[in-house]
């Protein structure tokens, strides 16, 4: 029967999975590169919202494009920087297994009716059976959605070996093409018979109609024959890819009763777009595909006023991010406005428009609340995670926030591609593109962060130190990312930062840092909440260049079981450096602009609240250790001291948290895969602020906190023996409010649901100044199950909670009589230093202190803008109980 070129590729979790969905009767799809896809008896492959198709027929057009690094919106390759239209065809430039190019809108349905498919293209470099070329049928993917059926998809294969024999699946035809120096004209018919399918491949001459070569395959299950049509082209033998052209494909016909064409099912030109607005400027960056070969293109961005739409500013593509950024001042941010992305392409018969709409939201100034959805760690396991947009959309968040690796290097298969610079490019946009495909909705009509994290750079961990080189010539592995620095060129770290955060408020300190590389770090000021926007990873210390020697660290292990880290406190060692630092210091004391309550958003936490079984020197185990059931309490666990977390360096993160309790703010961060409500703690249990480290979309880590409870360990009230007073392994010190670790669900596919994955959610209620955080697994419908949050949550903290160090005293309660929420800072007067700053919730306030001496009250009115200043006040002046203030006259006692 010669070589079975339907092939199942399935990894550990995938075959577990598999073989737990065959007891639901399955169904098994085998596929060259898929992976093991079940539909429920009755079902029909492709989204549930699918509209229904509004045509039979297709044929393709790339004769019409230009040279260009893309096929078209209506297809999507694997992978991005193989497939490109030159010449008039869509040719795969490389020599790759299973390269693929699939149309979105082309699906064979379940009809039990006939189809069929015409092909004109060509072998190059392609000459032995291993290797062949033509079309996929019926792929399939994980999810019941055509996005996951064109990224992974495996399905039926059939076409031209490199050996000039036709094939359909493992049927292989007689007779050979002598002449593969000419274009192939193929031609696919299928036809019903007796409850199953007879396929028939023909290839003929053009010119005479004489048929080179047939074969055919009968009794072929209609089942295997449902799902997206592509383009396949597979070099065959040891997966080793090569940049020389395998395959051009001039043309492509498609018809018949069975096939359904989704002709509004594409993406691009325009792939998505997001913005801030920060004090009445709003920017906005369009995420293009690479058109930009379109001589004379056009982008504009419009407005809907009055029922028209209205251009307000043009745009240029960015070359190496293809991104597009729009920058407008004075923005009415009173009202909702309706807006569109236009991109405008000429071709020869004229000049075809393409649109992506969104709104620009009202900010939320007047709201009590404003929500923030909380988002980070996107592994492609769910992909394209539809469940995950609809149930964050039924909260109806005012801002979106996704706090790095938005997606991972195996992200759509294939690896990473590190070199040449524009191939690069292209390999990190196709996975940015599949971020975007699956969450755009979020963002489209709301304001939304972005911070890249290490995986976004492709690294398992970076310390940036200030944006030096790696040294890779030592490998791509621990051994150069253990120097610190970054693996890939500046050139291609400016070009992910300028994707991700090119829309952001501009950056404190703009100036380059080592090798060019850019910063973002930055305050966003949104609808009375004030967010200081950190860099963790830049500024970082690589620990194997700071700590001694004997420390042998590894990925951020120490794997010397005797080295103590935690008497290595005062080591010289940056955390988020001088320059953030610095800002840090300006924004706790920033409260202007209506801003009424603050927050942290960083890449990770200040401390690491994970565990591993006792003895464990790095966390490459954490993958393969067993998942606990409900109610199972994990024992000979103990506390990691990994330093890619921001609890080491110690000592740099307890000056951080020093500042950031001097605003009251509350901390978000991602990173950690493992969702947890922590209060930090420095010289004291709970003398800092809180934080919330909110789950991962899809885990590839699953992280615990099991830790060992002695007999007088107090956990916090009704809650279990994991939460309380611990100290990290590095010292730090954290009470555990909540955590969402891994358990059995019984859901499937087990690898995203019992990693406990999902997403986060604050509420900052301006008005009673407190901040509720929530963390719901991704499957639940917040709507229908409302209690349906991880154990622990929700937690609600009130603003004053995020300083609730002891104080030592109170100055005289100040009355600001008729002054409503002025801006008070305390300033220590022998030191200079200021002890904290906050708007205040009503018009009086009575100031804890912390040391003794003087202090100097400043008081900022809401209106006025002016400051009023009380000095030589302390803990005991003249037995004063209260002041009356009145920005613009003198204090009365």
């Amino acid at each position: 029967m010669g070589k079975d070129y339907s092939i199942l590729h399935k990894g550990i979790d995938e075959i577990k999975d598999h073989k737990q969905m065959q007891r639901r009767k399955a169904v098994k799809v085998l596929a060259l590169g898929g992976i093991g896809t079940s539909l429920l008896p009755g079902s029909t492959f492709g989204s549930s919202r699918a509209p229904k198709p509004l045509d039979s027929t297709f044929q393709s057009d790339w004769h019409q494009w230009p040279n260009l690094d893309w096929i078209g919106p209506e297809y999507w390759g694997n992978r991005l920087q193989d497939w490109k239209i030159v010449e008039g065809k869509a040719t795969c430039v490389v020599s790759g297994n299973n390269r693929t190019l699939y149309h979105l809108g082309l699906h064979l349905s379940d009809r039990f009716q006939t189809f069929q498919s015409k092909l004109v293209f060509s072998l190059i470099n392609v000459d032995d059976e291993e290797g062949y070329a033509g079309f996929r049928l019926g792929a399939k993917g994980p999810f019941d959605d055509y996005r996951s059926a064109v990224v992974f998809g495996g399905g039926l294969d059939c076409g031209l070996r490199g050996d000039g024999r036709l094939f359909i699946g493992d049927r292989i035809s007689e007779s050979r093409i002598s002449d593969l120096t000419k274009p192939v004209h193929a031609s696919l018919q299928a036809v019903p018979v007796q409850g199953a399918f007879s396929l028939k491949l023909e290839a003929f001459d053009p010119s005479t109609q004489k048929v080179l070569s047939t074969v055919e395959f009968s009794g072929v299950d209609p089942k295997q024959l449902v799902g997206q049509v592509g383009l396949v082209c597979h070099a065959g033998g040891e997966n080793v890819t090569k940049i020389q052209p395998s395959a051009e494909f001039a043309s492509w016909e498609m018809s018949g009763e069975k096939l359904d064409h989704y002709v509004d099912r594409q993406f691009g030109p325009i792939c998505f777009s997001y913005y801030t607005l920060h004090k009445k400027e709003l920017r906005l960056t369009a995420q293009m595909a690479p058109v930009e070969n379109f001589v004379n293109h056009e982008i504009h961005l419009e407005i809907r006023r009055n029922g028209v739409w209205e251009a307000i500013a043009q745009g240029k593509i960015n070359r190496l991010g293809r991104v597009v950024r729009f920058t407008l001042r004075d923005w009415d941010n009173a009202s909702e406005v309706s807006y569109r992305v236009r991109l405008d392409l000429p071709f020869s018969q004229g000049v075809r428009h393409y649109f992506y709409e969104g709104k620009i939201a009202a900010e939320p100034l007047g709201q009590a609340e404003v929500k923030m959805a909380v988002f980070s760690c996107n592994a492609d396991h769910g992909f394209p995670d539809q469940e995950v947009s609809d149930n964050v959309g039924k909260h109806r968040p005012d801002i979106a926030v996704f706090l790095g690796d938005q997606f991972y290097e195996s992200t759509g298969g294939f690896g990473i591609e590190t070199a040449p610079l524009e191939r690069a490019s292209l390999d990190y946009l196709r996975k940015w593109y599949m971020f975007g495909w699956s969450y755009r909705d979020i963002f489209r009509n709301i304001p939304c962060v972005f911070i890249p994290d290490d995986h976004d750079v492709y690294h398992g961990n970076v310390w940036g130190e200030g944006g030096k080189r790696a040294p890779i010539e030592l490998g791509w592995n621990y051994d150069s990312q253990d120097q610190g620095g970054y693996k890939m060129p500046p050139e291609w770290v400016n070009m992910v930062q300028l994707t991700q955060t090119g829309h952001l408020p501009p950056p404190y300190d703009p100036s380059p840092l080592i090798q060019g590389i850019g910063s973002y770090f930055t305050d966003w000021v949104y609808g009375g909440i004030s967010m200081a926007i950190l860099e963790d990873r830049k500024f970082k210390s690589a620990p194997k260049n700071v700590l001694p020697e004997e420390a042998k660290v590894v990925n951020g292990f120490i794997q010397n079981r005797k080295f103590d880290i935690k008497a290595h406190y005062d080591i010289d060692a940056n955390l988020l450096g001088d320059r953030q630092m610095e800002f840090l210091e300006k924004w706790s004391e920033d409260w202007d602009d209506q801003v009424e309550m603050k927050v942290a958003l960083s890449q990770t936490n200040f401390c690491t609240v994970a565990t591993l079984p006792e003895g464990s020197i790095i966390d490459s185990i954490v993958p393969t250790l067993p998942i606990p059931k409900p109610g199972e309490y994990v024992q000979g666990d103990a506390p990691t001291s990994d330093m890619d977390s921001n609890g080491w360096p110690q000592k740099g993160r307890d000056n951080a948290l020093r500042i950031l309790r001097k605003a009251f703010a509350l901390h978000i961060a991602g990173d950690q895969h493992l969702a947890t409500v922590v209060r930090y703690g420095v010289d004291e249990f709970g003398d800092a602020g809180y934080a919330f480290a909110g789950p991962a979309l899809n885990n590839l880590f699953p992280r615990r906190w099991w830790p060992p409870v002695p007999e007088d360990h107090q956990p916090l009230e009704g809650k279990p023996k994991y939460t309380g007073n611990f100290f990290d392994g590095f010292g730090n010190r954290m009470t555990v409010h909540a955590v969402a670790n891994p358990r059995q669900t019984g859901r499937l596919p087990a690898r995203i649901y019992d990693r406990s994955t999902g997403y986060g959610m604050v509420v900052f209620n301006k008005k009673e100044r407190t901040m509720r955080i929530e963390c719901w697994p991704r499957y639940v419908d917040p709507l229908s199950n409302p209690g349906g949050q991880y154990d622990g949550w929700p937690i609600t903290i009130t603003q004053a909670d995020n300083y609730s160090k002891k104080a030592l005293g109170y100055l005289p309660e100040l009355d600001f009589k008729e002054i409503e929420n002025p801006v008070v800072t305390i300033v220590h007067e022998a030191s200079g230093e200021t002890e904290y700053s906050l708007r205040i919730n009503g018009s009086r306030f009575r100031p804890k202190v912390f040391r003794e001496g003087t202090y100097r009250v400043l008081v900022k009115g809401s209106e006025s803008g002016e400051v009023k200043t009380l000095a030589g006040l302390s803990m005991d002046t003249l037995g004063i109980a209260s002041i009356q203030v009145q920005v613009g006259t003198s204090p009365s006692v």
